[in-house]
């Protein structure tokens, strides 16, 4: 069972018009990768992932201190209606994995975490250990939770507790 926290990565909101063809190649040209359309989805390549959030907002994670690199190529491909905001102080993103992985976040959400409802790929927005957080399925046993800052301490701690009788070691 290991857990980490992927310190200092770059997290950004963008919200725009996914059914208008000029604001999802502006993207694709920008990231080198197309918005995920589709309920729950994400796309990731070496250096970027994005989270579906809402039928017009994603969550954009992308490598450390690169959030105005982003932002910036962003701002070159787009035009109209659209809106980019650097949240990287307001998050964290902690990877739990291990072959008990999904007993502990059984432990933690309601959300069924079974790989018929929760795929490789899919990301959810759902309660956890009475916090909200944004988790995606990364493999079969393992997870990305993406952690209000003001929350982590707390949720590091209650993954701590709740891995315990799994064995647990800290990734750096």
């Amino acid at each position: 069972m290991f857990i980490h926290e992927e310190v200092g990565l770059s997290h950004l909101v963008l919200r725009g018009n996914q059914g208008d063809p000029a604001f999802l190649s502006g993207v694709r040209s920008a990231l080198g990768l197309g918005l995920p359309v589709t309920a729950g989805s994400s796309e990731q390549n070496d250096e970027t992932r994005i989270y579906w959030l809402a039928p017009d907002e994603w969550l954009i994670i992308g490598e450390a201190g690169k959030a105005g690199d982003i932002e910036e190529a962003l701002r070159q491909q787009l035009e109209g209606h659209y809106a980019v905001t650097d949240v990287s102080g307001a998050q964290t993103l902690v990877t739990l994995s291990g072959p008990n992985a999904m007993q502990v976040l059984k432990k933690s959400t309601p959300y069924d975490v079974d790989m018929r409802h929760f795929p490789a790929g899919k990301c959810v927005g759902t309660v956890f250990a009475r916090t909200q957080i944004q988790m995606r399925r990364v493999s079969e046993d393992s997870v990305e939770l993406i952690i209000r800052r003001s929350f982590a301490d707390y949720l590091w701690l209650w993954l701590v507790d709740a891995s315990q009788e799994f064995g647990l070691a800290y990734t750096s």
